[in-house]
């Protein structure tokens, strides 16, 4: 596996996100959960993202009993922000006090004396982002995190971050058909030198081709509450995806592998991380790494795909509310 650099910390090209792990797109069985984490670390993925709201806390658990074997091999990010209430709902925190509060948590599910990146995993409009921060760098200060990122944040939020603690990483939604953060988010973070890290690389799965009708996402999927993924913007988005799954046939590689290959091509400082249940899909994902997509590739996959044919938000309306944009 190729490796590419979030600040100090030397990555797998191809990280893996965890989150489906812990029921977002449905159910999956903890014990194969794990088995495939410590696969993944088997055939050269070393990056793995977790955050306390996926699950919610469970996630954190299963990552941490299938990583802690093999703890000087990998690099453990997660994520503290999004509160869940005694109700069952849920709020944007990042006040001091609970950034701490959610640090000592989350150390002591994962199992681990550090956590090697620490985000804020939504932006809390409420309190000063200096603050946020400034809290996070003291738990750096204190060795109980190793490097700080923020997540969905806008290019005014990332420089006010950055001038409290240098960031490692901005992490955002990225992809073929998600791509707002080319206008302003990735020239801010390469003007700072901070890595970005591309969550939901395959469209949530769709840009695989895996997902053609609403009879396709089961229940307990997220994905049946994000707009993008419904009626007719689901029938629309799909002749894209149609578009995309021609060209992969004439490259000879998958549609997933021309997705990500394209994420890999946009630089070198972006990483994206792929979730999967699947070792196949696993090592699908890995051999994108390896995938040197033309100029010619490159111009007809923007066509296949403009941004203004994308039907629908990539959430629904309360949670593009909490988005820092």
């Amino acid at each position: 596996m190729k490796h590419r650099h979030l600040g100090t910390l030397s990555v797998s090209a191809v990280g893996y996100g965890c989150m489906g792990l812990s029921g977002t797109y449905g159910g999956i069985d903890e014990k194969d959960a794990i088995a495939l984490l410590r696969q993944a670390v088997e055939r050269g993925v070393n990056f793995f993202d977790s955050a306390d709201a996926y699950g919610p806390y469970r996630n954190e658990e299963i990552v941490g009993e299938a990583l802690r074997p093999m703890r000087d091999r990998v690099i453990i990010a997660t994520k503290f922000g999004q509160q869940f209430l005694p109700d069952g709902s849920r709020t944007v925190n990042g006040k001091p006090e609970y950034v701490r509060s959610a640090c000592e948590a989350s150390l002591k599910r994962l199992g681990i004396d550090a956590i090697d990146l620490y985000y804020a995993h939504r932006i809390d409009k409420t309190v000063p982002i200096e603050d946020t921060v400034g809290e996070m760098s003291r738990l750096v200060a204190e060795g109980k995190v190793k490097n700080i990122g923020i997540c969905e944040a806008s290019p005014d939020t990332i420089r006010r971050a950055h001038k409290v603690h240098k960031l490692t990483a901005v992490q955002t939604e990225y992809s073929l058909w998600t791509r707002e953060v080319e206008d302003r988010v990735l020239p801010t973070c390469r003007e700072l030198g901070i890595g970005f890290v591309a969550y939901s690389p395959l469209g949530r799965g769709f840009l695989t081709g895996s997902v053609g009708s609403e009879a396709d996402i089961g229940a307990g999927d997220v994905r049946k509450m994000m707009p993008r993924f419904q009626g007719e913007n689901l029938e629309a988005n799909a002749r894209i995806v149609a578009r995309v799954r021609d060209i992969a046939a004439a490259k000879k590689v998958t549609p997933a592998q021309l997705a990500l290959a394209w994420v890999l091509s946009r630089g070198d400082d972006i990483v994206p991380i792929p979730g999967t249940r699947r070792i196949s899909a696993l090592e699908e994902n890995m051999a994108a790494a390896d995938i040197v997509l033309s100029k010619e590739d490159l111009a007809a996959l923007e066509g296949a795909v403009p941004a203004s044919e994308v039907k629908g938000e990539r959430y629904g309306a309360p949670m593009m509310a909490t988005l820092d944009r």
